[in-house]
């Protein structure tokens, strides 16, 4: 199996280079036989466009190019066949090296049949991403121009061969191979989205299975007015071919997506060539089939067999028939999607002199609980590629795979392995591995095996696991002798010490208290949560867990303002416990308070007391480490424990993750605080999580800047609009500020004015005035729709 390095990455960051990767998969028993680039070694090519392309005055082959690459067009000589105006290519300018059998060779300027050329449109074959080729590599058109062709196109990218053990069946698709890397680099898994398709035809199929044993799922959709000429996107063909596919048709290559994304064979048939019902049965003696491949097969009696009421369509699991393929003139197909177990395809292909993709997985088994997601996604992206209506799913089940448990003896780890590896620790592993804890004891435990995991079913496979993840290298080689490894941390997480010295340079000073508070502190800082009391408190005054760290930081607060410190800061982060659907649930917070002056005293600066913005400020500065200001909003919330006119919910992707705002009047009152305090409470898990820093070329081209001056109703957030200004102004659009707001005389009673400043830059020219005013038009428009808002002149 040859996969990609950087579509792995897409689902699973490891946090660790090529070399380790592969140390690392290697040592689980997943050996890597080869290690190669997805392109050869070149530079100094970009993203170019065809301008222009005329006939050679002295020769018929080729042609006269003017090609850009978005600040300068050049004159480039071509014998392409495909070359066109519009066209977007890969263009080697003067100086850019690419790779040319023994040595590498340089771009230089020339003249071709007495007409000067500077630079070259390049191939496929010529930046080693194909053998050979007819013409030069046509680029989406939605890259963009100047753009290195190996950052765009991700040609730094490493193919990583497996030779992967017949056992390991579950690893010969991108989500298995993603959860096997997840799990040795204890590293989240980015889970597939499997999204419902849309029914917009009544057209179907009818399934059977006559086989329950051999075919215990048979799922068919039909997908009618497809257009079949419709080409497979590039990332697409880039996928299949950095897998070692080609691209055949966008029907094929989808199914072979599947195959090689989730490990799970498909294939579609074209539909008005069926008849009846389509149905998985045994073959009779005898039979005959013409496969995809031309060849005619004579069946036996153990052949597990597609067929309609009218003939054989395909050997099941193992290839298609010619009679019922896709072609060029196909305008609805039926998808197929089915489970056959391992021991009714294992060994059929070989006894026909053939070996397919499908067979090699279907011989070492696929998931039995994947095919109806499987379908959707096919669905849906054959309907984003080549259109057409998706029918219901007919449906045909036969004896399911029964579920699967073993039992795990704690003693037996050891003498097995001969370390010691604790209980915890095992059980981590085999959860993380995809086990379900069914029962357990002090001395063993009983698993759940996952769907997709064939090759588990006694106690020494469960704890061959466990020495797998553990790592080999980790077990003595004598009794007693055991290397230890620091875990690795994925480079994007942020350490909890960052987030504390972001706070501490704001002036913040971490306070640390006791998990246990007083349960009458509790209620009141949180009425409605749920308390987790101690059957044996150090005190009545400690009997409950704390459900957030605000009650400990008010107690302090108060501690300090009776010792006459009139300016407080404080921080404080750990776990917080709630009870929740009967089960005590602990998660880890982060929480702040200000309180006072907003500056220390002193002679050059008047005393101002510090607002709602001031902890805001703070809080944004913890966000902004590593993920940046689009990633997260704060949007009006409600807290029991903060003032309901001045509480605001953030929220980091759309999910909420905390509260801040101004300590609520009540609580005010009950600790006697003569001035407001303002406070903060986040999720220090959602914190931690931050993204990898990226550079970016910068634009030489001027920034364009323009106001925007709206009268709303003073009910309208500022953020709201703010909002739909950066639906509507467009992808330029790089600064978006609020720099006043005015309530009063010439607005009219109820109303206020917000300004905006908003600022673009184009990465390849400069935006005109035209552009800009349309831009404005388009804001205004969408401002005074939704929000009835009025320009202010």
């Amino acid at each position: 199996m040859i996969f990609s390095e950087s579509w792995l990455r897409e689902f699973v960051d490891p946090g660790m280079s090529t070399a380790e990767l592969v140390e690392t998969l290697t040592m689980a028993g997943l050996e890597v036989d080869n290690v190669t680039s997805a392109a050869s070694q070149f530079s100094g090519v970009v993203v170019g466009r065809v301008e222009s392309a005329e006939q050679h005055p002295d020769a018929d082959k080729l042609s006269v190019c003017r090609v850009t690459d978005g600040v300068t067009d050049y004159q480039v000589v071509c014998g392409a066949p495909n070359v066109r105006p519009g066209l977007l290519v890969p263009f080697a300018k003067v100086g850019a090296v690419l790779e040319g059998g023994e040595k590498p060779f340089k771009i230089k300027a020339a003249k071709l049949r007495g007409v000067e050329s500077n630079g070259m449109l390049c191939s496929a074959e010529e930046l080693g991403l194909a053998e050979s080729s007819d013409g030069l590599l046509e680029l989406p058109e939605t890259l963009t121009l100047g753009a290195d062709i190996r950052v765009v196109l991700d040609l730094d990218d490493k193919l990583i061969e497996l030779d992967l053990t017949p056992n390991r069946g579950d690893c010969l698709g991108m989500i298995g191979l993603a959860r096997e890397v997840g799990v040795l680099a204890r590293a989240p898994v980015n889970e597939l989205e499997f999204p419902a398709v849309e029914i917009t035809t009544q057209r179907s199929i009818p399934v059977a299975t006559a086989a329950p044993d051999a075919c215990s799922t048979y799922l068919g959709r039909v997908i009618e007015n497809i257009n079949i000429e419709a080409p497979s996107p590039y990332w697409l063909q880039e996928r299949l071919r950095r897998s070692g596919l080609r691209s055949i048709d966008p029907v094929v290559d989808v199914t072979n997506l599947m195959l090689l994304e989730l490990g799970h064979p498909m294939h579609a048939f074209d539909a008005d060539k069926l008849q009846g019902t389509v149905t998985a049965r045994f073959a009779s003696d005898g039979e005959k089939l013409t496969l995809l491949d031309d060849r005619d097969v004579v069946l036996d009696s153990q052949t597990l067999l597609i067929a309609d009421d009218a003939q054989a369509l395909a050997m099941a699991g193992i290839m298609g028939g010619l009679s019922s393929s896709v072609t060029r003139d196909t305008k609805s197909i039926f998808l197929e999607c089915a489970f056959f177990s391992p021991l009714a395809i294992a060994g059929k292909a070989r006894s026909y002199g053939m070996h397919t993709d499908a067979s090699h997985r279907y011989e070492r088994g696929v998931d039995s609980a994947l095919q109806a997601r499987a379908l959707d996604r096919a669905t849906a992206l054959l309907l984003e590629i080549v259109g057409g209506n998706a029918g219901p799913v007919s449906v045909a089940t036969g004896n399911s795979p029964e579920s699967r448990q073993v039992r795990l003896t704690f003693s037996n780890v050891k003498r097995l392995l001969g370390v010691e590896i604790p209980q915890a620790e095992c059980l981590d592993i085999l959860s993380r591995l995809g086990l379900v804890e069914a029962t357990s004891d002090t001395e063993s435990c009983v698993f759940t095996v996952p769907s997709f995991r064939f090759d588990i079913s006694i106690e020494a496979d469960l704890i061959e696991e466990i020495a797998r993840v553990f790592g080999y290298n980790n077990l003595p080689e004598t009794l007693g002798m055991g290397a230890q490894r620091l875990p690795k941390i994925a480079e994007s997480v942020r350490p909890v010490s960052a987030l504390k010295r972001i706070l501490v340079a704001e002036g913040y000073q971490e306070a640390i208290n006791y998990s246990f508070i007083d349960p009458d502190l509790a209620k009141n800082v949180y009425p409605e949560s749920q308390t987790v009391l101690l059957q044996n408190p150090l005190s009545a005054e400690m009997s409950v867990m704390r459900p957030s760290v605000l009650p400990g930081l008010l107690s302090t607060l108060s501690y300090n303002l009776n010792r006459q410190r009139e300016r407080v800061r404080l921080f404080e982060e750990g776990l917080v416990f709630e009870r929740r659907d009967g089960a005590i649930t602990q998660t880890r917070k982060l929480a702040g308070l200000v309180y006072g002056s907003l500056n220390p005293v002193s002679w050059n600066q008047p005393k101002q007391a510090v607002d709602f913005y001031d902890i805001k400020g703070a809080v944004e500065s913890l966000l902004n480490l590593g993920l940046g200001t689009g990633a997260y909003e704060f949007v009006k919330g409600e807290h029991s424990a903060l003032h309901p006119g001045q509480c605001a919910e953030v929220r980091l992707k759309g999910e909420p993750i905390g509260f801040v705002g101004a300590l609520h009047p009540r609580l005010q009152r009950h600790f006697g605080f003569p001035s407001k305090a303002y406070l903060f409470e986040l999720d220090t898990a959602a914190l931690v999580e931050g993204r990898l820093p990226a550079a970016s070329a910068l634009s030489r081209y001027p920034e364009v800047s323009r106001d925007l001056a709206v009268v709303v109703s003073a009910g309208i957030a500022a953020g709201d609009l703010a909002s739909c200004i950066r639906v509507n102004a467009g992808d330029d659009l790089t600064e978006l500020t609020t720099f006043d707001v005015y309530e009063g005389p010439g607005v009219g009673a109820g109303r206020k004015s917000i300004a905006f400043g908003l600022t673009w830059q184009h990465p390849s020219r400069t935006l005109s005035d035209e552009e800009i005013s349309a831009i404005i038009a388009k804001c205004i428009k969408a401002l005074e729709s939704e929000f009835n808002a009025e320009l202010r002149i």
